[in-house]
């Protein structure tokens, strides 16, 4: 992703959007580094950076300079674990696996984005043999990597239809990749999310077999802003800062998906036309301990991790949160 254009933490403020906090209250840590990916679900972090949010709030940081892009969750993590910044981005499952292996004692800052319904579904070819949910057993079927949301959410639809998903054939495909595998048949069926939804329906004909935001994983967290617990602990108000101008930002992206496309379009590597057809994740940002320690079940369930993990422990505690 590049991060094109100057002042970005400028721009004109939204005369209808409730004003945050100013920054007269001094952060003990304004010039944050960020860890990010090209995901639609960071629309509201874009849309607080072009519009000013965290300037007003006190933060200093400089996009061009502060904000690094992972290619993967693990990596972002990662950054984190290594002191490299301050707060990542990521799916939840690589934050609970570095939590259980004691890797870091990261805290949860903001949330990010929940499956909501034809967001995260597995595609197959027209021709392909998996025509239906029932077809999926011994199949070869593409997801990101292993042990993440992706295979998690299809094992656990597999599981309550009854369909074996021991059975399961998994190959890792980056996303960008999914359409060249199900038009070349290396896979059978694909695990795909938005942007790459469309993007494999329009680019390759693939078409929908199933949902995995349906049931028992119906609006399932998938993603966060993590940091490790030293910085909640010794930054509580740029903490709050942080969480009010998350919270500003997401509200806003909500109710207004006009204000949405274009930051799609230039942060996710998408095209115009893409960014008016996909189905957005659902924005979050408030912390809710009961939804969100459905992430570490389901991963202890199927032995992602070995050990049960408290997310009301990792909550860092602050404005929008409690």
């Amino acid at each position: 992703m590049s991060l094109t254009g100057c002042g970005l933490l400028g721009g004109d403020d939204d005369s209808n959007t409730p004003a945050a906090d100013s920054g007269s209250t001094q952060l003990e840590k304004p010039n944050i580094k960020v860890s990010v990916m090209t995901t639609t679900d960071l629309a509201p972090f874009w849309l607080a950076v072009k519009n000013g949010y965290f300037k007003e709030a006190g933060f200093t940081f400089d996009p061009l300079k502060d904000v690094v892009v992972a290619k993967s969750g693990g990596e972002s993590v990662s950054k984190l674990t290594s002191g490299d910044v301050d707060i990542a981005y990521s799916s939840y499952t690589p934050f609970f696996v570095a939590k259980a292996k004691g890797a870091a004692d990261i805290k949860l800052v903001s949330d990010a984005s929940s499956a909501g319904p034809n967001s995260c579904v597995v595609v197959a070819m027209p021709d392909s043999s998996v025509k239906t949910i029932q077809d999926m057993a011994g199949k070869r079927v593409a997801v990101t990597a292993r042990n993440t949301i992706s295979d998690l959410l299809v094992m656990s639809t597999l599981k309550t239809n009854k369909v074996p998903y021991d059975k399961i054939q998994w190959t890792e495909v980056p996303f960008p990749a999914t359409g060249d595998a199900l038009k070349n048949k290396q896979v059978d069926a694909a695990f795909v999310t938005e942007p790459f939804l469309t993007a494999v329906q329009r680019g390759v004909g693939a078409v929908p077999v199933f949902d995995t935001a349906n049931g028992p994983t119906s609006n399932m967290p998938t993603a966060g802003f993590g940091a490790k617990a030293e910085f909640t602990q010794k930054n509580p108000k740029t903490l709050a800062a942080w969480q009010k101008v998350m919270l500003r930002a997401t509200e806003e992206a909500k109710a207004d998906r006009s204000k949405v496309e274009p930051l799609l379009v230039e942060y996710s590597k998408i095209d115009a036309d893409t960014a008016k057809l996909l189905t957005l994740l659902t924005f979050q940002s408030a912390l809710d301990a009961t939804r969100i320690q459905r992430v570490p079940d389901l991963m202890l369930e199927f032995g992602v991790i070995d050990k049960k993990i408290d997310v009301s422990e990792m909550i860092a505690k602050g404005s929008s949160s409690g």
